[in-house]
């Protein structure tokens, strides 16, 4: 049998509202902590960034934002692609064995669109 590679949906944080854009940064996407956590994100990880309200598709890297704040900022170049109040997706992937990948089940989180905060 072949071993192969495959990239699947590791962690994926389902609609949540863009707070802010600040194009005079180095880059990357800013996200509160809790929800870092809760959809097992680490800082610097690469991410993808799918916009809802305009279909923009990008990649950036994750930053650890102030916990609670519900912060989720496009920095750099990014900002120019969002709009504050765009209602986003954000996921990141990981390469595993293909076998691997069929027992593997993501983080995917669903937090309030309207605050970013986790529900129960």
């Amino acid at each position: 049998m072949m071993n192969f590679q495959i990239e699947v949906v590791k962690s994926k944080l389902h609609r949540v509202t863009v707070t802010e854009a600040n194009l005079n940064y180095v880059g990357s996407i800013t996200i509160d902590e809790a929800l870092m956590e809760a959809a097992n994100l680490v800082e610097g990880e690469k991410v993808q960034v799918l916009d809802i309200n305009n279909g923009e598709r990008l990649e950036t890297y994750v930053i650890r934002g102030p916990r609670e704040s519900g912060c989720i900022c496009l920095n750099g170049a990014a900002a120019r692609k969002v709009q504050v109040g765009d209602v986003v997706i954000i996921v990141s992937y990981a390469r595993m064995d293909f076998e691997a990948a069929r027992q593997f089940r993501p983080w995917i989180v669903f937090p309030d669109t309207a605050t970013n905060r986790l529900t129960e």
